[in-house]
Order: C-alpha cells, then sequence, then structure tokens
C-alpha cells in the first residue's frame, strides 16, 4: 500500500490519546499501593502496620491531590493546559522516586504526598484539555480514553505487584513503584509534542495561532467555523502578574464559580464526584487483597492474583463501554449504574450483616467475591466514563477550569475519606462499610435523576446557549412571579399561574 493511501490520524485523536496517557500512572499508583503494603518485604522494611496507619499511608496521597486541584484550573488558564500537564508528571514522577528509595516509612509518606500534588495537577487538567480539541460527536469517547489508560494502569499494577512479590528482599515492592517513576517522566517528554488548547490562546488574545491549530486539529468544517467564531473574554489571568496576585486571583476564580450564574452547576459537580468516591470504587481497589482475604482467597499471592482478575474485568469492560460513551448518554448511564451498584453492595453487606459469610466454607463468600467483580465493572462502565463527560460538558467556559478544580477537589477530599477509613471500617464492621457505600450510591443515583440532563452530542457552545436560555427564561419568570418547577435540566420552563 502506498503511504499516500495511508489515512491520516487527526491531530485531535493523537494528541488527546497522549495526553491521556498521563492518567496512566494514577492507575499503577490505584493498582500497586494496595499489594505493596501488604507485601510480607513491605512489612520487613517498614514493620506492621494497623489498620489505621495502614490507611493513613494508602491516603495520604489524596490529600496534596485535592488541595492542589483547587488551583490547577486557574494555573492551567495562566500558563496553559500541556505545561500544567507536564509539570504535574514531573512532580509525580519525583514523589515516585522518593517512595522507592525509601529507608523509613515517613520518608515513603513524604514521597506519596509528593505524588499527590502531581496527580492533582496533571489529572482534572488532562480532562479539560482532551474535551476541549475533541469534535463534540467524539468528546465523550476521548474523554473517557483517560479512564481507560487509568484501568489499564490499575492491570499493569496489580500484575506487576503479583509478579514482583515472588522476588526476595525490598525490591519486590520497590520496583513497581520505580516503573511508575518512569513512566511519569517519559509523559513529561511526549506532552512537549501536544498542541495547546485552541480555546485557551483564543481567550490569551492569540487568535492567530488558536485558528492555526483549529485548521490542523482535523475537526469537520461548521464546527471549525463555530470554534473560531468564539469570543475571547475568558480566562483573564496575565501571565506576567506577581505570583501573589495569581495567589489571590485564583481565590477570586474559585469564588466565582460560586457566583449566582454559576452556583447550581459548580455544586451538582462537586457533589458528582465527591458520591463518585462514596460508591466505594476506591475502598474496593486500594484494599482488594484484605476484602479478597476476608472473603475466602486465603494466600497473599492467590488474593494479589484476584486482584488482577478484577482489574482485567474493569479493563474488559471499560474498552467497549469508552466506545459506546456517546451512544446511550450520561444520565442513563448514571442511573442504570447508580442502581446496580445499589444492589451489589447491598447484597453484600446483607450477607455480612447476617453472619453468612465464611472464609472456609458456604456459598456466601462467593457471592460477595463475585458481586466485587460485578461492581467494578458496573462502575467502570458507567460512573467512571459518564460523571466526568458530564461534568466538563456541563460548565461554562468562564469557570470550565476553576469549578472542574473544584469538583475535582471534592472527588480527592472523598477519595483521602475512604481510603483512610475502610480498613478501620471492614476490621469493626465490614456490613457496614458495604452498607455506606450502597446508600451513598442510592442518594447519589435519585439526585441525579432528578437534576442530571443529556449532554452528548451537543457542542460546548450550544450546551452553554441552552443554559443562557434557561436562566434569561428563570429571571424573566422570577420577576413577574409567574413560575413553576420543575428545574430539570434543559427542561426548566415558565408555566403562567391561573389568576
Amino acid at each position: 500500500m502506498p503511504l499516500n493511501s495511508i489515512p491520516r490520524v487527526p491531530l485531535w485523536l493523537s494528541a488527546s490519546l497522549i495526553s491521556a496517557l498521563n492518567a496512566l500512572v494514577f492507575g499503577l499508583d490505584t493498582g500497586t499501593i494496595g499489594p505493596v503494603t501488604t507485601m510480607s518485604s513491605f512489612r520487613a522494611t517498614f514493620g506492621e502496620l494497623s489498620p489505621t496507619l495502614h490507611g493513613i499511608v494508602v491516603s495520604s496521597v489524596l490529600l496534596p491531590g485535592a488541595v492542589t486541584a483547587l488551583i490547577t484550573g486557574v494555573l492551567a488558564d495562566r500558563y496553559g493546559r500541556t505545561r500544567i500537564i507536564a509539570i504535574g508528571s514531573l512532580v509525580y514522577g519525583v514523589g515516585a522516586a522518593l517512595e522507592t528509595a525509601s529507608m523509613w516509612l515517613a520518608m515513603f509518606i513524604v514521597g506519596r504526598l509528593v505524588k499527590g500534588v502531581g496527580e492533582g495537577l496533571f489529572l482534572s487538567t488532562v480532562y479539560v484539555h482532551v474535551c476541549e480539541i475533541s469534535p463534540a460527536k467524539k468528546r465523550g469517547v476521548m474523554a473517557s480514553v483517560a479512564q481507560f489508560l487509568i484501568t489499564l494502569g490499575l492491570v499493569m499494577g496489580f500484575f506487576i505487584c503479583y509478579g514482583t512479590s515472588h522476588l526476595s528482599g525490598s525490591i519486590s515492592w520497590r520496583l513497581p513503584i520505580a516503573l511508575q517513576a518512569g513512566i511519569a517522566f517519559l509523559n513529561v517528554a511526549a506532552s512537549t509534542l501536544l498542541p495547546q488548547s485552541p480555546r485557551w490562546l483564543q481567550a490569551r488574545g492569540r487568535p492567530d495561532e488558536a485558528n492555526r491549530i483549529i485548521d490542523k486539529l482535523g475537526l469537520d468544517e461548521a464546527e471549525k467555523v463555530e470554534l473560531q467564531s468564539q469570543s475571547t473574554e475568558i480566562l483573564p489571568h496575565s501571565p506576567d502578574v506577581p505570583f501573589w496576585q495569581s495567589v489571590r486571583e485564583t481565590a477570586h476564580d474559585l469564588k466565582e464559580a460560586f457566583d449566582t450564574p454559576f452556583r447550581g452547576r459548580t455544586l451538582f459537580g462537586c457533589f458528582l464526584l465527591a458520591f463518585q468516591q462514596f460508591s466505594g470504587i476506591d475502598g474496593v481497589l486500594f484494599y482488594a487483597p484484605i476484602l479478597l482475604q476476608m472473603a475466602g482467597i486465603s494466600s497473599q499471592n492467590a488474593s494479589f492474583l484476584a486482584s488482577g482478575v478484577s482489574a482485567i474485568v474493569i479493563l474488559v469492560v471499560t474498552l467497549p463501554a469508552t466506545l459506546l460513551a456517546d451512544a446511550w448518554g450520561r444520565k442513563t448511564s448514571t442511573i442504570v449504574g447508580g442502581s446496580l451498584i445499589f444492589l451489589l453492595m447491598l447484597i453484600s453487606g446483607s450477607l455480612y450483616a447476617a453472619g453468612s459469610v465464611h472464609a472456609d466454607r458456604g456459598a456466601a463468600r462467593w457471592v460477595v467475591i463475585v458481586n466485587i467483580y460485578l461492581f467494578a465493572a458496573v462502575f467502570s462502565a458507567t460512573w467512571a466514563i459518564g460523571f466526568r463527560a458530564f461534568l466538563i460538558e456541563s460548565l461554562p467556559s468562564k469557570t470550565r477550569s476553576s469549578a472542574a478544580s473544584l469538583a475535582q477537589s471534592s472527588n480527592w477530599v472523598a477519595n483521602f475519606l475512604v481510603a483512610l477509613t475502610t480498613p478501620i471500617f471492614i476490621a469493626t464492621s465490614t456490613f457496614g462499610a458495604y452498607y455506606f457505600f450502597a446508600f451513598a450510591t442510592l442518594l447519589c443515583t435519585g439526585v441525579s435523576a432528578i437534576y442530571m440532563f443529556e449532554t452528548k452530542g451537543r457542542t460546548l457552545e450550544s450546551i452553554e446557549k441552552r443554559y443562557s436560555e434557561k436562566q434569561a427564561l428563570r429571571k424573566q419568570a422570577m420577576s413577574t412571579g409567574r413560575w413553576s418547577l420543575p428545574l430539570r435540566g434543559f427542561r426548566l420552563r415558565a408555566t403562567p399561574t391561573r389568576p
């Protein structure tokens, strides 16, 4: 086949894939920290960990991520999406290197804190960058690629630990983390190949550069015209202002995300991403070896292997779910996924509450094990993909980065609470942990059924236009005193009241 007959990969696709690769190490960390901290070689290096200390070690990566996520959006607005992605991966790599070289537990925790800063910088920025350079009809799929790579990192992490657990000495737990550092540094180099977001360039008053990138991205003509006609009255931060002025601007922008026109969307985004974690996904992923051992998988190596199988299940499900992300929509996947997660967690919690789960006998333990696998599969096919795509699509351009950072921060804080308390919870009341995850999921599903709207296939600009129309209708109705509920998504309407 002649070279000129080979279809060229559009820039929006190649750039989105390179950008999403930065999320791989997030999955690697999630997939390795549980197995690593239960390895006998890890205990030989740092001593036996109590449930509380175990939770602190695992969750220590999350709080700095939550704090960093608060300013990531503004930093990305000021310095560009691609630069913040590269800096985040660099910081992550440094933290992973510190973990690898740790001789004391305090040093290991410091390494995790540094990694958290890096994750807070690059993770939400990757989603924003991908959404801003992808065509509207493919945005759901491309935003889901990062989640697929996180899942791939999970699989790699579990099986790397399964392989290195057979090695003697501390190399068995150090090698999986050293690989994270190497991949993070490679991501830094790859990030230099990424084009800036044309929306960011327009906002910076650089329309010529923006138009050159728009021409290269490979979008269809209608979307190119719409994108090239966008206003430049957003992202007003100057890269030349002093650092402390930038900090003040950051606080102002975070506050602006809660101004009247944007408050509802910001709060709903924070709610969704927090309850994404309260469903228990990272409690299961971080502590899968412990949960599976409690359910009857006896040896450490067997629990590592079983954890790897759960990661494979997630990966197998995530691939078609990613490709179909724009087929069945965000709201449908949220309601269907939430309902199934609630039932799975409720069944497992009820079996533990009834005292039916025994590690050495009975069918109930197998029901719990299967439910863990099914939960991971359902979550990955629905909530993991739909929530983040909806978040970015529903936010206005003026507060997209700052509000996305707030939502990501709420996700990290919820993740921290889950990671910190899950080992304590399951050591005292296993059924209580399952019940908490079940009813938190039920609450989120109910709220989403009422307030979520469908954004699939719409351009970001058309979504914002509909929001503006809805807000104008709301103001008109309130000014006349003649308005009625429901205020649901795009179905908000003013209804004349009878005299």
